[in-house]
């Protein structure tokens, strides 16, 4: 028989080893550190506006998309596509600065609104924005501001 705890059979362990559990800490909080970093950066770049008072004058070249008819470029029709780039590229001749806003209507496709992106790009127009009407207030009384009622 031995005596002591020289670590035989049916000894109760006294301690235990914190080592791996705070190498396993360690390799976890490296990995947190590296995602949020990778979490906090924008996919897509955004020019967000500045509230600051300022005698600037941007030029806004307004271009409306609606469901039926032609483009309108500051309110006159645009024939094709040639035509647009070309409206683009004097607008920018005029101002260096001008800024796009897009307004389209709700129906029009996904696609159509890209291939105007496009356009844009061609024509040399690097600012562009989208507009948005309020949503319209709905009759006194039903609380539901904006709501659409064509599908009854």
């Amino acid at each position: 028989m031995q005596s002591g705890s020289s670590g035989g059979e049916g000894e109760i362990i006294g301690g235990i080893n914190l080592t791996p559990l705070v190498d396993i800490t360690l390799v976890l909080l490296i990995i947190f550190i590296v995602t949020a970093k990778l979490i906090v950066t924008p996919a897509v770049p955004l020019e967000l506006p500045r509230a600051a008072r300022t005698e600037e004058i941007q030029v806004i070249l307004s271009i409306v998309v609606p469901r039926q008819g032609p483009t309108l470029i500051n309110g006159a029709a645009v024939g094709g596509d040639a035509a647009l780039v070309a409206r683009i590229r004097t607008a920018l001749g005029r101002d260096a600065e001008v800024r796009a806003v897009i307004d389209a209507d709700g129906a029009i496709p996904h696609r159509q609104i890209i291939h105007l992106l496009d356009l844009l790009r061609q024509g040399g127009i690097e600012r562009i924005a989208f507009g948005a009407l309020p949503p319209e207030p709905g009759p006194a009384g039903d609380g539901e501001p904006g709501r659409n009622d064509q599908g009854r």
